[in-house]
């Protein structure tokens, strides 16, 4: 209910392509922002009554290292006070939620559809929906960003799980996920201006970055080689963000102007959009559990058996390898470029 009216939005702000960019830009950096804060704060909220277990080493001369599990604390002695705690975890992030809603309707001025006649009609929602899915732009972005999307969700789904059980880095991961973080939230105003000066097809080849340090990682796990991957996964991850939300506006403006006296259908782009970026997150998170159960992931333990070890080590390394290869070599056969982009403006602008 939110988020497909909240995306939509970027339609009804401009009609300028360079200003629906920018706040394009601005949106995803303050989306990962609040993925951050929000994670630090739940965290900080629900941490008395989180009760995990460390593994520790025990060494010595003539024996090899013994795995164990440690409680960090005692087991809690009172359910009911831990769940008000998360009960007030949720009042917190719901209250901050609709801030962010309140913030949004008294700030925000929507713009009508200057292109739009007194004699257009609004485009029924089936008939809108067969017609964005057979507009070739709008199926081979959306193709190419469904298989991108899926190899993030992969690789962050995964991440944790492979620095903890096939990276021996169980104590920093909470500091490399920061990191990813970070580095999208920094990287994000990086990718704009890149794609203002070498396109957006160009930026996109930022995505695969993450690819050649993954691999690496999987083959040589390292502190230091963890946290450069952590660093390069944020830069791919800002610009698989990014440019999907960038280059659909270019796309509704393409059918729009192939379809000049319908209306109403930025939002059937946005929600189906919107559709297929939530599938991409059950697909990558499907393809791990299935995996992961497969090979006999048992949640808890300290020490994986070899087979789930060299899973996590595909899904982090070779899956999203190839996901994002696929979805990058579909990208090429996307019809718009920078010229065509500056053709359709100078139509809409005749058209108004």
């Amino acid at each position: 209910l939110f988020q497909v009216p909240y995306s939509a939005l970027t339609m009804f702000l401009s009609t300028d392509q360079k200003e629906r960019d920018s706040a394009t830009a601005y949106r995803m950096t303050m989306e990962v922002l609040g993925t951050l804060i929000g994670a630090a704060l739940q965290g900080q909220i629900v941490a008395s009554a989180h009760v995990s277990h460390h593994c520790t080493v025990n060494s010595s001369v003539n024996t090899n290292n013994s795995w164990h599990d440690t409680p960090s604390f005692t087991d809690p002695s009172d359910p009911l006070s831990h769940q008000v705690i998360y009960m007030i975890a949720a009042g917190v992030i719901g209250g901050v939620y609709l801030l962010g809603v309140v913030i949004l309707f008294l700030g925000v001025k929507e713009k009508d559809d200057p292109y739009a006649l007194n004699s257009d009609r609004a485009i029924p929602f089936c008939k809108g929906l067969g017609l964005t899915m057979k507009h070739g732009p709008y199926v081979k972005l959306t193709a190419s960003f469904l298989l991108i999307s899926t190899a993030v969700q992969l690789e962050q789904s995964n991440f944790v799980l492979f620095c903890t059980h096939a990276a021996d880095l169980r104590n920093h991961f909470q500091y490399l996920v920061v990191t990813i973080l970070v580095s999208a939230a920094v990287s994000v105003p990086f990718w704009q201006k890149f794609l203002q000066r070498f396109g957006k097809k160009c930026a996109a080849c930022g995505i695969s970055w993450m690819i050649p340090f993954a691999v690496m990682l999987v083959t040589i796990p390292n502190l230091i080689l963890a946290y450069f991957v952590a660093f390069t996964s944020g830069l791919s991850i800002a610009a698989s963000l990014l440019l999907p939300w960038s280059m659909l506006p270019d796309v509704v403006d393409n059918f729009r102007l192939q379809n000049p006296h319908g209306k109403g259908h930025e939002t059937i782009f946005y929600s189906s959009y919107v559709f297929f970026t939530k599938m991409s997150a059950g697909i990558g998170l499907g393809i791990s559990a299935a995996g992961l159960e497969f090979t006999g992931y048992k949640a808890g333990i300290c020490r994986q058996s070899s087979d789930v070890i060299l899973t996590l080590k595909i899904l982090i390394g070779a899956v999203p390898a190839i996901l994002i290869l696929a979805g990058l070599f579909i990208l090429l056969f996307y019809p718009i470029t920078e010229e065509s982009r500056k053709e359709t403006k100078l139509a809409l602008e005749e058209l108004r």
